[in-house]
């Protein structure tokens, strides 16, 4: 799980990657979010809750990656908080957890707001007491999920169905959902709208279940043959594929180290299988020179006048057997 967790955050860290997904989800793929306009944000978060005994208690969350975005709608700049949080494993409370991530980013700005203001001296009365002036305003914090696995989410979308609670009470609960992108649920014709290489990790886990579909899209698809080594870095951890590639390759061709990768797999079985069919021969070779052995003591037994009986238990087998060896009228 380490090596899934490290990896999948080290790649959606990349600017170009982590505004490909928030293109794909704010924009439906078209590139208004810029690479260079993310500026990295520290994703850790504080806030001081009080317990039961009335003590102070500190509450710190990491996020996995966090930017600051700089987006030019028309000829207005809208600036947004955007949070990515990676998942090689179905999360049943992730609901709850990025909830969690949110208020506290919300909570941070809300201090510094608070911060500034008290350092200007300017606030009175119910201003002051909040530390936040009625003209304040926050930065939108939007939170996606990656979920980088194979199979089918599972997992709940929203707040509402984790709770154990009637129509009625739930329409008094705000609800939150989650923003999600899984490969299981990308229709094949919107897989174009990514841009990035984060495309290909997708789609290469949405058919890692199926061979056939996994090799005709590695080999149709002309960019699986110049492949950065982070993305083949992905893929082998994330499937347990074992693609190779020389230290020294800059861009590596999927499509030829899968085929290489086929052929020695191919080999392996076609040399295993000769090793099975010969040690099967010998085994079967040794049991039909045994029981040619025990046929032959037991026709020079009963050359000798000893009954059936006695033949089978001396040789350790059954009398019937022994009759049949030697043709003999059971009645």
């Amino acid at each position: 799980m380490a090596d899934k967790d490290a990896i999948t955050k080290d790649y959606m860290q990349d600017p170009e990657r982590f505004a490909d997904a928030f293109n794909y989800l704010l924009y439906d793929g078209k590139q208004v979010i810029k690479p260079e306009d993310l500026k990295p944000q520290d994703s850790a978060s504080l806030a001081l809750l009080y317990g039961e005994d009335g003590k102070v208690v500190p509450i710190q969350k990491f996020r996995d990656v966090l930017k600051l975005a700089s987006i030019m709608e028309g000829s207005d700049a809208v600036y947004l908080l955007l949070g990515i949080e990676n998942q090689s494993e179905i999360h049943y409370a992730m609901p709850v957890r990025n909830m969690v991530y949110d208020a506290l980013a919300y909570n941070k700005q809300v201090d510094q707001k608070t911060k500034e203001n008290r350092a200007e001296g300017k606030s009175s009365g119910a201003e002051y007491l909040s530390g936040f002036r009625k003209t304040d305003k926050l930065l939108p914090v939007i939170t996606l999920v990656v979920y980088f696995g194979a199979e089918e989410w599972t997992g709940p979308r929203d707040l509402h169905s984790m709770l154990d609670a009637n129509e009625h009470i739930l329409r008094f609960v705000d609800n939150y959902r989650i923003h999600l992108i899984t490969p299981a649920d990308f229709q094949d014709e919107n897989f174009p709208k990514l841009v990035s290489e984060l495309r290909l990790v997708l789609e290469y886990l949405k058919y890692s279940k199926d061979e056939d579909k996994l090799y005709k899209l590695v080999n149709e698809d002309e960019a699986f043959k110049s492949v950065s080594k982070k993305t083949v870095d992905m893929v082998n951890v994330l499937t347990n594929s074992k693609i190779p590639y020389d230290k020294g390759e800059e861009r590596v061709n999927m499509c030829q180290a899968l085929e290489g990768l086929i052929r020695r797999g191919e080999a392996r079985g076609e040399a295993r299988g000769r090793a099975e069919g010969e040690a099967e021969g010998e085994a079967r070779g040794r049991a039909e020179g045994r029981l040619e052995t025990l046929k032959n003591a037991a026709a020079n037994m009963r050359a000798k006048g000893w009954s059936d009986e006695v033949i089978a238990e001396i040789l350790s087998v059954d009398v019937a057997d022994v009759r049949i060896w030697l043709d003999t009228d059971v009645n």
